[in-house]
């Protein structure tokens, strides 16, 4: 029996043919769960649309029947004398719903009842799912009757049985109400149990009819695109199940960039994925290619920005715009100038080097970074190469070695801060730690993927993919048969240092989280996937 904890029918993409339902009504001493107690229980059950089964029982509420509701229901003291108890319906009852959804109208009054005597006797709570006539009417008949009460909507849908405020009997009427309502939720292409669930909840606004634009959809794992009337793409977004996930969209959603959104579409094309991992990287992708309008968090940046190291006597550091030419050390790429300005006073905290742009003696005094000791600088010829060269070198290898001798400087002038109660000054340098460490994270991360060239491995599912170098290139799912010896697909390209794109950074984060989760296993790589041995180390939150 469908008990808390347990899995109740709750297979949301079956066709509603194939799912059991248990249309139920309750008659009780008052309105109160806590306070009053059931006199009478109707259910019948249905299994594709055919009658399975039929429950009537008086309940003894082993209280008294006020005389209000003897008069509203017929049921008297007399009636539920020899009637079973509550504790003794209540296992018949709960064997007889078994896993079918629950259908009542004005179900949560129902369930409150219900739900109260079975945690009373230890069952818990029961799991089923739910689904209430009265919503449904309020969303499809709303404008056809003066009131959505049982015995008028009854009578609308010529119902055989009359409901009389006896529970078998208010329970065949709300059956009858129930496929009545399907057949015409079933016009608006409600055709499985995951859109008659979320039905009730529909706005109902202009665009709602747009929703049989989704009537095509798999049940799948994939990408989705909406496209205007011009046929421009102007939303790209992945799904587990893309019938359900975009269908989601005209179910209340009141933000008014989906409104906008379900106002321009004119159509939706979908392509099914091997895998999620596959669908995260498609749907990235084509967000690069199209940039879509209405895709505002991984829309691609208008200007990427690296920071190189300067390929100069006295080297510095520099935002630029283009990774080539990128000198001795190149960091990013960065989604905005402000993100790698960060990362750029990250390293400044870190070891002092060249800050002004005067590359030779050419000044009686130092710059003001150098009078400040916090940047060696050769501006006042007071710094030789001898001198200046370990501080680059200190600098390369925080970068590819050994990163704590970037980041244990930053932490330790926070922790200054943070007890000489500078905190604004502490949280700035919290923040550059952060960004930085993140950074040099993600650039080991790609030079891991390219260092390995291909790579085959599977997941927990037996859902594999073929990576070349850092890219994605093929997926495929664990039924489908897959060739270890599939001849390499990506053309090969010369080592990059970072990323050249940022499409193509967020990517090789992408695949570092899917290799790295649990259950992903090799199948065999070109060279070792190596991660470098020294960590870096994030500071811990708080």
């Amino acid at each position: 029996m469908p008990l808390a904890g347990q899995r109740t029918f709750d297979d949301l993409g079956a066709s509603l043919h194939e799912v059991p339902f248990c249309v139920l009504d309750l008659e009780t001493t008052g309105l109160s769960p806590e306070l009053h107690g059931i006199t009478e229980i109707g259910a019948v059950r249905y299994v594709g649309g055919e009658l399975t089964g039929t429950f009537d029982t008086l309940v003894n509420p082993d209280a008294p029947i006020p005389p209000t509701v003897t008069i509203l229901t017929g049921i008297t003291q007399f009636m539920v004398i020899d009637a079973p108890r509550i504790e003794e319906a209540l296992p018949s009852l709960l064997e007889f719903i078994g896993d079918a959804v629950i259908v009542g109208h004005n179900i949560r009054f129902d369930m409150s009842f219900l739900n109260a005597a079975a945690i009373a006797l230890g069952y818990g709570k029961l799991a089923n799912r739910t689904v209430d006539t009265l919503g449904l009417a309020k969303r499809l008949v709303r404008n056809d009757v003066h009131n959505l009460r049982l015995d008028t909507l009854a009578a609308h849908f010529r119902s055989p049985t009359a409901p009389n405020h006896r529970a078998l009997a208010d329970a065949k009427a709300t059956a009858h109400v129930f496929w009545e309502l399907l057949g015409r939720a079933g016009d608006l292409g409600v055709t499985h149990l995951d859109d008659l669930l979320r039905l009730p909840t529909a706005r109902g606004s202009a665009h709602y009819r747009k929703i049989q634009l989704t009537d095509g959809l798999p049940r799948s794992a994939g990408i989705y695109r909406f496209h205007d009337r011009d046929g421009t793409v102007i939303y790209v977004g992945k799904a587990k199940n893309l019938r359900t996930r975009v269908r989601g969209y005209f179910y209340g959603d009141t933000r008014r960039s989906i409104t906008n959104m379900l106002r321009e579409l004119d159509h939706i094309t979908h392509d099914v994925c091997s895998h999620e991992l596959e669908a995260s990287i498609t749907e990235l992708r084509l967000i690069h290619a199209h940039r879509p309008k209405f895709n505002r968090r991984s829309r691609p940046p208008k200007s990427p920005h690296w920071i190189k190291l300067t390929d100069e006597e006295f080297p510095r550091l520099s935002v630029v715009r283009s990774a080539k030419d990128s000198g001795r050390l190149l960091l990013g790429p960065f989604r905005s100038r402000r993100a790698a300005t960060l990362v750029l006073h990250a390293l400044w905290d870190a070891v002092p080097i060249r800050r002004c742009r005067t590359a030779r003696a050419s000044r009686s005094a130092a710059c003001g970074f150098a009078d400040l000791g916090v940047a060696v600088c050769p501006c006042d010829g007071s710094v030789t190469r001898t001198q200046y060269g370990p501080i680059v070198e200190r600098l390369i290898e925080g970068v590819e070695n050994d990163p704590e001798t970037l980041l244990a400087p930053i932490e330790k002038k926070m922790l200054d801060h943070a007890r000489n109660a500078r905190f604004e000054d502490a949280a700035t340098l919290r923040d550059r730690h952060h960004s930085l460490a993140r950074t040099l994270d993600d650039r080991r991360i790609w030079q891991t993927l390219r260092r390995a060239g291909t790579i085959r491995a599977v997941d927990a599912d037996g859902s594999g993919c073929l990576i070349e170098h850092g890219r994605f290139v093929i997926g495929w799912s664990g039924n489908e048969p897959f060739d270890l010896h599939t001849e390499r697909v990506a053309e090969r390209s010369p080592f990059e240092e970072t990323p050249p794109t940022p499409a193509l950074h967020a990517e090789a984060l992408l695949i570092w989280k899917w290799l790295t989760a649990n259950g992903t296993r090799l199948l065999n790589t070109d060279a070792p996937l190596a991660y470098p041995a020294a960590q870096v180390r994030h500071l811990a939150a708080g």
